[in-house]
């Protein structure tokens, strides 16, 4: 069972410290982190959002979704009992660490009927609406805060963009390893600054230029280093072996990340041939193995269609 942190801040110029020493000392075993891009509006639908919605996909029956609060997750009471349904028919778990909702089962269901407990759904629509009026007060006082500050001379705005003459440079340093967090502390500039010159790089980037098809074109894909060094001990093709060997390290803590750059049928191949990392095939099961396989594979998932 996997412990599955979601992260989501509304504007570029907030971070999330807070909802990392939130998470932090609640002492969370294995993480798997889904943390939305900077500025990702709290009005989009949790199950619109990229990242929650491939958080979803990643979730398996029991894993648990780990929230700071829960206004990282939801606007209104509406989202709160979409998202309860979703985690309820997938048979996973949503825990807050802070906050009106710190305290609640907020999947506990009635033993016979399954039904949401009707205590719980009258305490979310409750301290959902308590929650609505905090941020509309928040917001007020913010107002009067720009107001203020303005009158006194000051105004305030977005931060910077990379200026295009280092638009190149920062693309080559992303390609060489550099991560998006260590270029926008390089540049001075927010993290979706970064992002905007390297879209096209991301794998979750659906590369369209006319008539070139889009599954001819190569892809960076960060694979996890455990599913990395399995691969290099396998029997792979020739143009699945250059694309590992061609790999750019990104390290992270203790461990590390393979930035791999190929088309996606190579990346479909080299998920394959990780499978027995998932279990079965006469390869005893190791969780920290798994785990890192189910995250390759939500990667890789993105490049393929899911359908009308």
């Amino acid at each position: 069972m996997a412990n599955l942190i979601y992260k989501r801040v509304s504007t570029d110029q907030q971070s999330t410290d807070r909802q990392n020493l939130v998470l932090d000392e609640a002492g969370i075993e294995d993480p798997v982190v889904f943390e939305e891009a900077a500025g990702t509006s709290s009005r989009l639908h949790p199950l619109e959002r990229p990242k929650f919605a491939e958080l979803l996909v990643y979730a398996r029956p029991g894993d648990t979704v780990h929230i700071s609060e829960m206004f990282r997750l939801v606007r209104g009471t509406g989202h709160v009992l979409d998202v309860l349904d979703v985690l309820h028919r997938d048979q996973g778990a949503l825990l807050i660490h802070d906050g009106a909702f710190s305290a609640m089962d907020l999947t506990a269901r009635h033993p016979r009927t399954g039904e949401l407990l009707f205590t719980v759904k009258f305490m979310v629509q409750t301290l959902a609406a308590a929650g609505e009026l905090q941020r509309d007060l928040q917001r007020e006082l913010t107002f009067d805060g720009l107001r203020a500050a303005e009158a006194k001379g000051n105004k305030g705005g977005r931060r910077p963009a990379v200026a295009a003459a280092k638009t190149e440079g920062v693309r080559t340093a992303y390609l060489e390893g550099r991560s998006i967090d260590a270029l926008a502390r390089d540049h001075g500039v927010s993290r979706g600054a970064i992002r905007t010159p390297v879209a096209d790089l991301m794998p979750d980037h659906a590369a369209v230029e006319e008539d070139v098809p889009a599954l001819d074109l190569p892809v960076a894909l960060d694979m996890p280093g455990k599913v990395a060094d399995f691969l290099r001990a396998a029997d792979l093709e020739p143009t699945e072996r250059d694309a590992l060997d061609h790999g750019v390290t990104v390290r992270s803590g203790q461990g590390y990340t393979l930035r791999v750059s190929a088309v996606p049928a190579v990346h479909l191949a080299l998920l394959a041939r990780c499978q027995p990392l998932d279990g079965g095939h006469g390869v005893p099961t190791v969780p920290a193995q798994r785990k890192a396989h189910r995250e390759y594979e939500s990667r890789v998932s993105t490049l393929t269609p899911t359908g009308p």
